[in-house]
């Protein structure tokens, strides 16, 4: 199996945007630990099935999710393989601004010296 280790922009924007919503964020929670039916997701929100099966869609789309179907009900997983570059995209970002920072931190120490 080949793991891609950085994410294309177009990826990116569909992560950020599945990530964006409270409940798509909580679908991929309820579903690190072990594959969840759509029919048990849809019993934990106060919306239609229809509702959620189409944030689903949308983290599937994002590769965040993915959907195996099993006889009649299909279960929903959450991509660790995908979790794991977004989470090296955020460390990226977040080193990016660190850096950013500690050299903003320096140029007002510096002017602070004079």
């Amino acid at each position: 199996m080949v793991v891609r280790p950085e994410l294309t922009d177009a990826e990116v924007d569909r992560v950020f945007h599945a990530l964006a919503d409270a409940t798509r964020r909580d679908i991929v929670r309820r579903t690190l630990a072990d594959g969840v039916t759509v029919s048990v997701l849809a019993a934990a929100y106060d919306m239609s099935f229809a509702a959620v099966q189409k944030h689903v869609t949308v983290l599937e789309g994002a590769g965040l999710v993915t959907k195996e179907p099993r006889g009649r009900v299909r279960i929903v997983r959450a991509d660790p393989e995908q979790l794991e570059r977004v989470r090296g995209l955020l460390e990226e970002y977040g080193r990016l601004w660190h850096g950013r920072i500690d050299r903003l931190d320096t140029l007002l120490a510096s002017d602070d010296e004079r």
